[in-house]
């Protein structure tokens, strides 16, 4: 893809270029770790321990509690996968190493949600034998390719990421064969540490069930990247980083986006700021939501909490 710069009528062509060390795109990465993937750094150059030998370069916690793993390399490399996989095997088996680190870097309780674990590795390109390691490996790896320029444009484009979407819908008409088996499901999430959607379901008088399923399939709908991904008190829909949760209640949906008190005028009777009060979801704008009429009057909302995002 060529990059241009305009100035007046006339376009110049800009240049790639190269990071000089691939420390130095680490440490940009970590000083902006927030703004590129929505995760607080808890670790650079963490040791994994004599037995285990190794060092991952950046540690992190994601926006929903889920332990992060980056890698960089700075020409492409197929040791890149083979290396995040090992960590990714490590961190499984030491989530106890994970939360000590955590606690010492984050001065306040984190419950870490171990349903999910993000391994992010970054390089220029990635090969096609790349994608296809990482589609037949199963795992949760995440490749994202960058480019930098010489005018300063960093630009970072997601390659691979392994879908979490459900399309999971409620029968509303009859027995919901789902609601019989929440029991099961309820113990197979506490053995496995894995959420599913029916949970949430399962929360839902019969009138809300139906606005749910039309508010996901609103959802999903806006961008073919937004993935569903349930946590353990709400479902996230993300593309780079979530952007709508929805707490599912008795009697009435809540719903999570990122909007500041700027982006909303004016104010809907349904929406209240939370940026002070706590919330399970992220995000510091409220929606209730108990019917449809509710939901049709501030889901441009949810268009706008995307945008908020960058898509």
């Amino acid at each position: 893809m060529a990059i241009f710069d305009i100035k007046e009528i006339r376009v110049k062509r800009i240049k790639p270029t190269q990071f000089r060390l691939e420390k130095d795109l680490q440490n940009l990465i970590e000083l902006n770790l927030e703004t590129i993937f929505n995760c607080r750094l808890i670790a650079s150059e963490f040791s994994t321990g004599n037995l285990h030998s190794g060092r991952i370069d950046t540690l992190g916690i994601s926006e929903d509690n889920n332990p992060v793993i980056i890698e960089y390399k700075k020409v492409a490399s197929s040791e890149l996968i083979n290396q995040s996989l090992y960590y990714l095997h490590w961190i499984t088996d030491h989530k106890g190493d994970f939360q000590i680190a955590v606690n010492k870097s984050i001065k306040e309780q984190i419950e870490v949600d171990w349903s999910d674990i993000r391994v992010i590795c970054i390089a220029p390109e990635f090969k096609k034998y790349d994608l296809h390691a990482v589609q037949t490996m199963g795992s949760n790896i995440e490749l994202w390719q960058y480019k930098l320029y010489e005018n300063g444009i960093l630009s970072i484009e997601e390659v691979y990421r392994k879908s979490t979407n459900t399309n999971t819908a409620i029968d509303t008409n009859g027995k919901n064969p789902v609601m019989v088996a929440a029991g099961k499901k309820a113990a197979e999430t506490r053995r496995t540490g894995t959420y599913t959607i029916e949970e949430h379901f399962n929360k839902l008088n019969p009138e809300l069930t139906e606005l749910f399923n039309q508010i996901r399939e609103y959802i999903v709908g806006l961008d073919n990247a937004i993935e569903e991904s349930p946590k353990r008190y709400y479902i996230a829909y993300k593309t780079s980083q979530n952007f709508v949760c929805i707490e599912a209640q008795k009697r009435k949906l809540l719903l999570y986006l990122k909007l500041g008190l700027e982006d909303v005028e004016p104010m809907p009777r349904q929406g209240r700021d939370v940026s002070n009060i706590g919330h399970f979801g992220t995000g510091d704008f409220e929606l209730t939501i108990k019917n449809k009429k509710d939901f049709e009057d501030t889901k441009y909302l949810i268009e706008k909490s995307l945008a908020n995002i960058g898509g």
